[in-house]
């Protein structure tokens, strides 16, 4: 399966607050945010900037966006763009939204990660 995808320019962090901690209004502003509660934590992904300093954090993620939107009933996708990513080796962090995926990977991991793509056929738009 051939994936379209667009890099981001911004820097991305992900922070972890307690699981009943409100959610903060630096979480909020810029491009992209993502807030998701589970029983053990508050996870929130936003720009790196917004994150102050004494939160639990870590900064230097680059955002891949996937081609969207895909329908409920399509499966495999994330997959076939992980599996790549897996077999360099290349760390990642995935959010899911209700049209498409985005995966987070490393700054520093960034030029490997779209050559691994690319060799699994996954084309770069942006």
């Amino acid at each position: 399966m051939t994936l379209r995808f667009r890099t981001r320019e911004t820097e991305l962090a992900i922070a972890r607050l307690e699981p009943d901690a409100a959610i903060p209004a630096w979480a909020w502003g810029g491009a992209f945010a993502s807030v998701t509660r589970t029983f053990r934590e508050l996870s929130i992904v936003c720009l790196a900037e917004r994150v102050p300093g004494e939160v639990r954090h870590e900064r230097g993620w680059a955002m891949l966006e996937l081609e969207g939107p895909f329908a409920f009933e399509l499966t495999g996708i994330l997959a076939s763009f992980l599996a790549p990513l897996a077999e360099a080796k290349i760390g990642i962090f995935a959010i899911s939204t209700f049209d498409t995926d985005v995966v987070l990977v490393k700054r520093a991991s960034l030029d490997a990660a779209l050559a691994a793509l690319a060799r699994a056929g996954h084309v770069r738009v942006d």
